[in-house]
């Protein structure tokens, strides 16, 4: 989203903020419903022009809005009336507004509970496990497979082990990718995380796992370069063979063996 799209979204996140805050564990179910709501979104073009052609009258729109999730927590269908009022630049960016709102209601869930970081480390791991299994990645992603089977190999992978927040955040991820890649999904919400808590994210891959000391030392270090509180995630990675690389962003700063190996390489071909 950008624009008056974005704008739009934060809008209302800004007004639902509040209430979600203030509704406890009741959070959590009010973000599964607003991403259920993008499934009938991303399946429906009729519905999506519907609630976001300007030229529709304000209450018509949140009229249908209230019949289609006439089930679904008044918080909720609150929460999509507001949407539904607001401006898109695009048709699509409809859902792309319901799912951040649906994420953000998640995340503050988590927060809610003061399990924010347990939920945000476990979706970065989860994601290392998944680049790790080379077998692994292939059937997350083949779309063949139903969205139930898929699900149900995260149910045995991380089910037991992850917080319920988590688990469902890795559920959708895979369920319903919506065109990204099942990282790139996780990503999304590890940053949507991090500004949560006005942070970015570093994400730093050393052959062998990092001290205290070290972890310490490399986030004071970010800290000061970016001048901003900085999170760090870590993940071992032994085919690096030694050094690290750190990546925030767009950011990448790579000084493992395995680079430098590259890197040669590549010198010695030209």
């Amino acid at each position: 989203m950008h624009g008056t799209s974005l704008a739009s979204a934060k809008a209302v996140l800004a007004d639902a903020e509040p209430v979600l805050a203030a509704a406890g564990a009741d959070a959590e179910t009010i973000g599964e419903q607003l991403l259920d709501a993008v499934s009938a979104l991303d399946g429906s073009g009729s519905l999506r022009r519907a609630l976001t052609d300007p030229a529709r009258a304000g209450a018509d729109k949140a009229a249908l809005v209230r019949q289609l999730f006439a089930a679904a927590d008044k918080r909720t269908v609150s929460i999509l009336e507001q949407l539904a009022a607001r401006r898109w630049s695009k048709e699509g960016d409809l859902g792309d507004a319901v799912e951040y709102l649906g994420v953000e209601a998640l995340l503050i869930a988590a927060e809610n509970a003061q399990q924010m970081q347990t939920v945000a480390d476990q979706l970065f791991q989860f994601d290392r496990e998944v680049h790790r299994y080379r077998d692994l990645r292939i059937a997350l992603a083949d779309r063949e497979l139903p969205a139930t089977q898929r699900t149900a190999v995260i149910e045995k992978l991380i089910g037991k082990r992850a917080h319920p927040i988590a688990l469902e955040l890795a559920k959708r991820a895979v369920a319903h990718p919506r065109g990204r890649s099942l990282t790139a999904s996780l990503v999304l919400i590890g940053d949507l995380a991090a500004a949560r808590r006005d942070r970015k994210v570093a994400t730093v891959t050393s052959a062998a796992a990092l001290s205290d000391a070290q972890r310490d030392r490399i986030k004071s270090l970010l800290n000061e370069i970016y001048g901003f509180e900085v999170q760090l995630n870590v993940a071992v990675e032994p085919e690096v063979l030694g050094g690290m690389r750190i990546q925030i962003g767009d950011e990448v700063f790579d000084a493992t063996v395995l680079s430098r190996l590259s890197e040669a390489r590549r010198s010695f071909a030209s």
